[in-house]
């Protein structure tokens, strides 16, 4: 299935194919048009080539119309057929749409007519294209082969992560909150040795310091007020696989030291106990924080350092990676309807256009919300631009005041005309595939004023385009 797909026209009249041939021509010059005198001639080029749209003669001698169309779904179930006939009758109509054809047209044709029926079927065999590619690189997320990102930065974070996993050191991952950190972790140990092990992590941060050496070496009964019972740890219960440990930056000085010796010594000593163990972990430590400059004010050890950073990997924040959002957002929400117990939801262009054009200060987990917070609201349906602003939209006084102060009436009417501005033009972009001298016509406004609007709100006008 090819995403520039291939018109055919079949009619076993010379002239009248012609005709239909230049017709399209004029309306479609930058599609591949191909004309075929009859049915067996078409059958071939279907079995052989890429057609994506197909007209086609309901009577014709040898293979008919109506065979043809069995073939082309057989060979191309996404393939859109539209059947062109001078004998209409509502039986012919109903049993060729019945058998999965797109469209019924009569002669003589109208261009208009013509026109709509093929522009409306191109449309919806890209779409089918898009939404297969990226539904084959969701899958890729959840397969051993690929990544299934696109940005080049992320193509080359991942050859670093299959270099780095075929090795037994430890890692040190370093990039902003939220942009995939453990993400990446969790592929250091899928693709390592230890795979088939144990793979544990523990967010450092989010334990009080007075309880984290306990959950990362355990402690034995009675070692501290309300000990009732011994607890084994990450360490010891990691034993042959992989240990992520979060947030290490924020860990505190003694601990540092228990960490330090631990990486060392290799051997795990519970609190209140007395004997060391021997355990065969692999540490991946975490950290969002610059630990060059915690080493600077004294707040991190530096021999601890370097015994974390024997390979670092860095993780990108999602805004120098915008490529990589389309396939997120169809990830997210494939996933989101999963869990909802919901059936399927699809992202028209402008939203994901929209979606893809956003700074995502909080990286990945902030676009996961978003989308999540999109499925609820969706009720099932389609997600567009009228969804996304009820999901993101502020209230009136918002725009105005800001920490319960007034803006000043230039900063709030610019983004309130900035808001309708994006708004108008992602709808006029939409409906136009992108065509900046139709959407010129239809606003009104001068073709290089919609330019000036596009660069200055940062639209990626490559969105809307069908290649």
């Amino acid at each position: 299935m090819s995403d520039e797909p291939l018109i055919l026209v079949v009619d076993d009249d010379p002239d009248f194919l012609n005709g239909i041939i230049r017709t399209l021509e004029s309306k479609f010059a930058d599609a591949s048009i191909m004309g075929a005198s009859g049915g067996e001639k078409a059958d071939e080029i279907i079995r052989n080539g890429e057609v994506g749209v197909l007209l086609t003669d309901l009577r014709m001698p040898g293979i008919s119309g109506m065979e043809l169309l069995e073939t082309a779904l057989k060979y191309n179930p996404d393939i859109c057929v539209i059947m062109i006939t001078g004998y209409a009758t509502v039986e012919n109509a109903v049993e060729s749409l019945k058998k999965g054809a797109w469209d019924f047209i009569t002669k003589p044709v109208e261009r208009d007519e013509l026109f709509h029926a093929v522009e409306k079927a191109l449309e919806h065999y890209r779409l089918a294209f898009e939404n297969k590619r990226l539904k084959n690189i969701v899958k890729s997320f959840e397969s051993d082969q690929d990544s299934g990102f696109l940005s080049q930065s992320m193509k080359m974070l991942m050859e670093q992560v299959r270099a780095v996993a075929s090795a037994e050191y430890t890692v040190l991952i370093t990039g902003e909150s939220g942009s995939g950190k453990e993400y990446i972790a969790r592929q250091v140990h899928r693709f390592s040795k230890r795979k088939d092990q144990v793979c544990n992590s523990i967010n450092c941060a989010a334990i009080p310091e007075q309880l984290l050496e306990s959950e990362l070496f355990g402690h034995v009964k009675g070692a501290f007020t309300g000990a009732d019972r011994s607890r084994r740890g990450f360490f010891p219960a990691s034993d042959k696989g992989t240990l992520i440990l979060d947030e290490i930056g924020d860990i505190s000085p003694a601990l540092q030291v228990k960490l330090l010796k631990f990486l060392q010594d290799r051997e795990v000593k519970p609190v209140g106990s007395s004997d060391s163990k021997k355990v065969d972990v692999r540490i991946i430590a975490l950290t969002n924080r610059n630990l060059q400059q915690k080493i600077e004010t004294g707040e991190f050890r530096e021999d601890l350092y370097y015994r974390l950073n024997v390979l670092s990997l860095e993780v990108p924040p999602l805004r120098q990676r915008k490529e990589d959002i389309p396939i997120l957002v169809r990830t997210f929400l494939d996933l989101t309807c999963r869990e909802l117990g919901i059936d399927r939801i699809e992202t028209d262009t402008g939203a994901m256009s929209y979606l893809s054009s956003l700074p995502w200060n909080g990286n990945v987990r902030e676009l996961q919300n978003f989308i999540r917070r999109l499925a609820v609201f969706s009720g099932g349906s389609r997600i567009d631009m009228s969804l996304v602003n009820i999901v993101e939209g502020k209230k009136p006084e918002q725009s105005v005041k800001q920490e319960g102060k007034f803006r000043k009436y230039k900063d709030a009417k610019k983004d309130v005309v900035d808001s309708f501005s994006r708004d108008y033009l992602y709808a006029v972009l939409e409906d136009t595939k992108g065509n900046i001298s139709q959407a010129s016509r239809i606003s009104g406004l001068e073709r290089m004023s919609v330019q000036k609007i596009i660069k200055r709100l940062g639209i990626d006008i490559s969105k809307f385009k069908i290649e």
